[in-house]
C-alpha cells in the first residue's frame, strides 16, 4: 500500500516519477491569472496566524463547512480566527475525495513541513505551529512566493484602479515579476442603470476624463488600457456568462449610452449589443497592443439571493453554468479575425460538456502565425482537480496540441495556493508515464521530458514574453 501524499504522490508508473522529479517538479511557477491581493504584496504582510491565510475569502472552504453543517458565523461571521479554524478541522476529515483534502494535506507539507492528517484532535498544536511561523520574517507574503519558486504573478484589476500598489512594489525592486490584468468586467456591466452609472463616474475621475457621451466613454476606457500597458500589463480578463458578438451600428450604441447614462432601464436587447460593442473595442486594443487576452466563461453567479443580500458576492454561491457558448464564440472571433485584429486568446470553460467544444474552436482560428496563438484554457474552478485536469488534457490532446498549452495557473485569492501548479504537474506526468509504460508513446524520455517542461513553464514564458 502507497503512502498518502508521499513524494511519488499521483505518479502511478516509474516513468510517471522519473518524468516528474528529474523534469517538472523544480521549475519556476508562472501564475499568469491570479486573484492575489497586490496590496498585500507590496506591504509584504505577515499572516498573524493560518486561519487569516488559509481561510479568509476562501469559498471553497466555505462551501465545504457548509455542507458538513457548520454555522455561517465560523465561515464569514464573527466567531475568532480559532474557533473557525476548530469548524474546519472539523470537516477536513469529511472532505475525503473532495480536491480539498489534497490542497490543504499538500499546503501543510510544503509550506510548513507538516505531515500530519489534519483532525480535532491535532488542530489546535498545527494551528499555533503554523502561526508561529506564518508571523516569522520568513513567511512574509513576499517569501510564501519565493518559497515557492514563483517568477511572474498577474494580478486581477479593474480598469478603475490607480494600480498604486503595484508601482510601489516596482519600485521596491522586487524580483518577482507582480503585474496587473485588466478586468473590465465593470465597464460592460449594464444591466443595472444605476450601477453603471456610479461605475461611470469612477473611470471619469481616475482618468481625468469628463463623460457625456460614447466616444467620451471609450477615450476614458482606453486611457485607462493605456495607463495598464504603462504599468507592466500585457494580460486582460473577462468573466462572463458567455461572449457577446450581436451586430450593431456606431449610431445604435451610442444611443444606447445615451439612454443608460440618462439613468434608464435597457432591453435585453440594447444590453446585448453594448456588451458586443464594448468587447470588440476592447479586443481591438489588446491586440494593438500584442496583449494575450482571456475570457473565463460559464458561471452562473449568484445563485443564493437570501445569502447573497447578506453576505455580498464572492462569497460562495456561485456555480456552473449551461450557456450555450459555440456559435456566438464562434462569430465574436471570427469579427476579429476577418480585419485581422484577433489577440492571442486564452478560453477557459466552468461547464465540462464543454470541453470538447472549446477545444475544438481553437483550431478555427490558430493560423500559423504564433505558436498556440488560440490556448484551451488550464481545468478552471470547479474543474481544477485531478479529474478536470485529465479531461481537460485529454480534450485538448484529441483536437489540438498539448504540446504547445500554456499550462497550469492558480486563479487563487491565497498566497498557499501554489502547491496547484505541482499537483497540475503530477497529473500531467502520470499521464505521459501511463502511456509510456502501455506503449501507447514512444519511450522517448529526452523528448517527452521536453514537452513536459514546455507545458510547465516554457510555453507560458515565451507565449507572455516572460
Amino acid at each position: 500500500m502507497k503512502k498518502f501524499l508521499d513524494e511519488h504522490f499521483l505518479l502511478g508508473t516509474e516513468t510517471a516519477k522519473y518524468l516528474f522529479h528529474e523534469f517538472a517538479g523544480h521549475l519556476p511557477v508562472i501564475d499568469y491569472h491570479c486573484h492575489l491581493p497586490p496590496d498585500q504584496i507590496a506591504a509584504d504582510i505577515n499572516f498573524q496566524n493560518l486561519t487569516q491565510a488559509w481561510l479568509y475569502g476562501d469559498h471553497y472552504k466555505w462551501r465545504a463547512m457548509r455542507a458538513n453543517g457548520v454555522d455561517e458565523s465560523y465561515c464569514t461571521g464573527m466567531k475568532n480566527d480559532f474557533e473557525k479554524f476548530e469548524k474546519w478541522a472539523e470537516t477536513v476529515p469529511y472532505t475525503l475525495r473532495n480536491p480539498l483534502f489534497h490542497w490543504t494535506h499538500l499546503e501543510l507539507q510544503r509550506y510548513f513541513d507538516t505531515h500530519e492528517i489534519i483532525n480535532p484532535q491535532n488542530a489546535k498544536r498545527i494551528y499555533d505551529e503554523c502561526s508561529e511561523k506564518l508571523r516569522s520574517p520568513g513567511y512574509s507574503v513576499k517569501n510564501l512566493l519565493r518559497k515557492m519558486k514563483v517568477q511572474v504573478v498577474c494580478t486581477t484589476d479593474d480598469p478603475a484602479d490607480t494600480l498604486s500598489y503595484h508601482q510601489k512594489i516596482k519600485q521596491d525592486q522586487f524580483e518577482i515579476k507582480i503585474l496587473p490584468t485588466f478586468r473590465p468586467d465593470k465597464a460592460m456591466s449594464v444591466d443595472d442603470a444605476n450601477g453603471f452609472n456610479q461605475y461611470i463616474n469612477k473611470i471619469e475621475a481616475v482618468s481625468n476624463i469628463s463623460i457625456s457621451n460614447y466616444n467620451d466613454y471609450l477615450l476614458a476606457l482606453k486611457q485607462r488600457h493605456d495607463f495598464f500597458s504603462a504599468n507592466g500589463c500585457v494580460v486582460s480578463d473577462h468573466g462572463l456568462e458567455h461572449l457577446y458578438a450581436e451586430e450593431y451600428t456606431d449610431g445604435e450604441i451610442k444611443s444606447i449610452f445615451q439612454k443608460i447614462r440618462s439613468g434608464n432601464e435597457l432591453s435585453y436587447e440594447e444590453k446585448n449589443k453594448f456588451k458586443s460593442a464594448i468587447l470588440i473595442e476592447l479586443a481591438i486594443w489588446d491586440w494593438e497592443k500584442k496583449w494575450v487576452q482571456q475570457f473565463h466563461l460559464g458561471a452562473l453567479r449568484n445563485n443564493n439571493s437570501r445569502l447573497l443580500k447578506n453576505l455580498g458576492p464572492d462569497t460562495g454561491w456561485d456555480s456552473i453554468g449551461d450557456f450555450s457558448q459555440g456559435k456566438i464564440l464562434s462569430r465574436f472571433l471570427d469579427t476579429l479575425d476577418k480585419t485581422n485584429q484577433l489577440a492571442k486568446t486564452i478560453l477557459y470553460n466552468l461547464n465540462p460538456s464543454d470541453n470538447a467544444l472549446m477545444a475544438a474552436m481553437i483550431g478555427n482560428f490558430n493560423d500559423g502565425s504564433v505558436a498556440g496563438k488560440i490556448q484551451y484554457g488550464s481545468a478552471w474552478w470547479f474543474l481544477d482537480q485531478k479529474d478536470g485536469m485529465e479531461k481537460q488534457i485529454n480534450a485538448l490532446s484529441n483536437m489540438g496540441l498539448l504540446s504547445r498549452f500554456v499550462g497550469m495557473l492558480t486563479d487563487s485569492r491565497s498566497f498557499l495556493s501554489y502547491p496547484r501548479h505541482e499537483y497540475f504537474r503530477r497529473v500531467l506526468c502520470n499521464i505521459f508515464g501511463n502511456e509510456i509504460e502501455n506503449g501507447e508513446l514512444p519511450n522517448d524520455i529526452t523528448w517527452t521530458g521536453k514537452v513536459i517542461q514546455d507545458i510547465c513553464y516554457y510555453n507560458a514564458k515565451n507565449y507572455f514574453n516572460w
